[in-house]
């Protein structure tokens, strides 16, 4: 009797499958970090405030030329306070402390406060700040207008100055909310120095 012998398995198809599996892996992987962005930014998840960065034209607050924010209502009836605090993350030498601890406001003002950032190292360092606010919920009726956070900050050795901050609280958050703190972090963003000629060449 004549035996029938089974084709032998398309290995080559089954890579090329896996390949593409990867290929589509590792392009999800780079696309969440943006996703998850727009999503915090749209919904205030994860303490995110909504930005919008200052334009040439508009108003002033204390010196300040910012950005000339919608019409707003200004709810006179109805007062929130708002907490500052501020913290600097390890490997980062430099003080940090919010001028204005609290401040009650009505929902719909333009409100300015001003941090004090100070480098304590004996070198020229760059840092960056990220912001949250707490309840997570007043976080997308919390509008930066203006803030030391939309770019990196570089303080030569010993240097101290005052980050403005302006920003509304708009009247769209919920009448439960009396109370919301924002929170800075500062963080190191200084690139990793070169290791010396003779340890590259010993590697």
């Amino acid at each position: 009797m004549e035996q029938v012998h089974a084709a032998p398995p398309n290995h080559g198809r089954l890579v090329g499958r896996l390949v593409v599996a990867v290929a589509l892996a590792f392009a999800f992987g780079f696309a969440l970090v943006p996703l998850y962005n727009v999503l915090c930014e749209a919904t205030g998840f994860n303490g995110k405030t909504a930005d919008r960065k200052a334009v040439r034209e508009g108003i002033g607050v204390g010196g300040l030329v910012v950005s000339t924010p919608a019409p707003s209502r200004v709810v006179s009836g109805r007062t929130v306070t708002v907490e500052f605090t501020g913290t600097v993350m390890p490997g980062l030498p430099w003080d940090m402390r919010p001028l204005t601890l609290s401040l009650d406001l009505h929902p719909g003002e333009l409100q300015q406060v001003k941090y004090l950032v100070r480098n304590t190292s004996d070198r020229t360092i760059v840092g960056q700040a990220v912001p949250s606010v707490t309840p997570g919920q007043a976080a997308q009726h919390f509008e930066k207008l203006d803030c030391f956070c939309f770019s990196q900050q570089t303080f030569a050795p010993g240097e101290a100055r005052e980050l403005p901050l302006t920003f509304i609280v708009k009247p769209e958050l919920d009448e439960d909310i009396r109370h919301i703190t924002l929170s800075y972090a500062f963080f190191s963003v200084d690139a990793p120095r070169a290791a010396p000629n003779n340890i590259r060449e010993a590697q």
